[in-house]
């Protein structure tokens, strides 16, 4: 629960946060897992470089050792210091790949969103839903604190959220109409950037239900502040009833 959970249940950045927002897909669950796990070995080797500094500092001083101003040299040392960072490292990129690997597999996807970034708003279009008559497509613009409720977030909540089902695969598509853009939500585990002329992939498994925030992450312009990111996950029958009622307002 973040704040304001009295009212709604959210992940947004709180105030003096210094940690990682709740993850709520997979590829967030191992990113928040690889941080751990590399923050734990950066502690074990920033521990035991300042151990050795103040070994050295300590024993090797005109005080304490005369010969502290001779040249020494080890052969034995040397490979030994080269061989434990590359070591080190191996280990790191074996998760890190894994993760990699993950990030970009995309799985035959039940929905596709096409994101397309705007000065200074988002425009979503579901083309599973299209036919004839129909186009689902919708702009996402901020709201304007006149416009907020008690418990809404400030430069943080839009007049049209992103709905999409939770334990569904989906295929985001992200590109832009005028300048560059990236649609980021912390919590999903998401950042991509929308290139104009270019057509940019990325999978999303939402894992349960609640309302993720984000931001455009890439400087666009004077408004660039003002062009958040607010998705909704929701049950699928929940889903299927919004998306009728959001094609019945279309037609």
């Amino acid at each position: 629960m973040k704040l304001f959970s009295i009212y709604s249940y959210c992940d947004v950045a709180e105030p003096w946060q210094t940690g990682i927002q709740d993850p709520a897909s997979p590829c967030a669950e191992g990113m928040y897992s690889f941080h751990l796990f590399l923050m734990s070995v950066l502690f074990l080797v920033g521990v035991l470089v300042c151990w050795m500094m103040a070994f050295i500092l300590y024993n090797f001083n005109e005080n304490n050792n005369k010969n502290s101003m001779l040249f020494t040299h080890s052969n034995l040392l040397e490979i030994i210091w080269t061989i434990i960072p590359a070591v080190i490292l191996l280990i790191i990129s074996i998760p890190s790949f894994s993760l990699l690997y993950s990030l970009d597999e995309v799985i035959d996807p039940s929905i596709t969103v096409k994101i397309i970034g705007h000065q200074w708003y988002w425009t979503y279009e579901m083309s599973d839903f299209n036919d004839k008559e129909v186009f689902l497509k919708y702009d996402s613009y901020m709201m304007s604190a006149d416009d907020l409720t008690l418990g809404s977030f400030r430069l943080l909540e839009v007049d049209n959220r992103l709905v999409l089902p939770i334990n569904k695969h989906i295929r985001l598509l992200i590109t832009s109409a005028d300048v560059l853009h990236c649609w980021a939500v912390p919590s999903l585990g998401v950042k991509i950037d929308a290139c104009p002329g270019r057509l940019n992939q990325a999978s999303l498994f939402i894992k349960r239900v609640g309302t993720f925030y984000g931001q455009c992450s890439e400087i666009c312009g004077v408004n660039h502040g003002f062009m958040p990111i607010t998705v909704r996950s929701v049950k699928d029958q929940v889903y299927y009833t919004w998306v009728v009622n959001k094609v019945k307002s279309i037609m």
